[in-house]
């Protein structure tokens, strides 16, 4: 029996699954690609943070593909009233071809893939937002070329899941990688040394440092979802974090700027870099659908393109 695939992280497609996904993900944006591999097959989602564009997204994607994706907030199914996690991968797996799930722990998405007989699709956590990377890759790919081991990416702000998944993408892609953080907030230190050893990997407390020349600026708010209690602290540790118009004119005369949203103005970005016309986010907002889309027809679907 063929194993089961997931995509939990970034590094569980090798190189070639990762390129291989962008270019399906491009045929699907173009029009090019007709097919309907989900047809008569449902996507569980479950929301233990709430979203926009990862619920749309996901589940515009599931029926463009011709499937259907429901819709589980975990205050609506028995995972919110203690089920061990375990107990609802079996039962979805019976159900369901395929589970998303946006949520807190990185160790929660991995036993549900651990005891699921079905494909697990990580739509975030705490440690990890693969999905987004995908989409900001189909954005370097449309404005930079197909070439991504000659791109400079630049991350700005916080050490967090954002950050940490574009290690994992240098990791397998080879490209350049300037990460920018204040000391105390740095990326997961495993998820660092691995990338160290695939890529040149940059890590320091200097914005301008990182954006010197960068073909690529990201990055994020400072305070995610449930750190609201450290809302002033990290205002304090993020000033001259702010990706403004001065420290984008550093960076290449043909860089891009990326946002995963919801952003928050006049703090990790001022306004006019988000409205500017550096910025691709509305184009890496869409991506997310593409290269969603690839991934569920890859894994629920059984296309391979490879």
């Amino acid at each position: 029996m063929t194993p089961t695939r997931h995509f939990l992280a970034i590094p569980d497609f090798s190189r070639e699954e990762i390129l291989a996904t962008l270019d399906l993900a491009a045929r699907m944006k173009s029009g090019a690609y007709r097919e309907r591999p989900l047809a008569g097959k449902t996507l569980a989602m479950i929301f233990a943070k709430s979203s926009t564009r990862t619920r749309v997204s996901f589940e515009v994607g599931a029926y463009q593909l011709g499937g259907h994706a429901l819709f589980l907030s975990s205050r609506d199914i028995q995972l919110g009233r203690g089920e061990p996690i375990r107990d609802t991968a079996r039962v979805l797996s019976r159900y369901v071809d395929g589970i998303m799930i946006r949520t807190f722990d990185q160790r929660d998405v991995e036993e549900l893939a651990e005891w699921g007989s079905v494909p697990v699709i990580n739509g975030l956590t705490d440690l990890l937002h693969p999905c987004q990377i995908m989409a900001d890759l189909q954005t370097l790919r449309e404005n930079l070329g197909p070439d991504l081991e000659r791109v400079k990416v630049a991350w700005i702000g916080d050490g967090n899941n954002m950050a940490n998944s574009w290690l994992n993408a240098a990791f397998r892609l080879g490209f350049e990688l300037r990460v920018a953080t204040p000391e105390g907030y740095r990326p997961n230190q495993a998820i660092l040394d691995r990338a160290r050893g695939a890529a040149k990997i940059v890590l320091t407390d200097d914005p301008r440092e990182a954006l010197a020349g960068a073909d690529v600026v990201n990055t994020d708010v400072w305070t995610s979802m449930g750190q609201e209690e450290e809302t002033a602290a990290r205002e304090r540790a993020f000033q001259g974090y702010c990706v403004d118009e001065a420290l984008m004119a550093t960076a290449s005369e043909r860089a891009i700027f990326l946002h995963c949203l919801p952003a928050h103005r006049g703090e990790e970005v001022t306004e006019g870099v988000i409205e500017g016309r550096q910025s691709r986010v509305w184009d890496e907002a869409e991506n997310r659908l593409h290269v969603q889309k690839a991934i569920m027809a890859r894994l629920m679907g059984g296309e391979q393109h490879d």
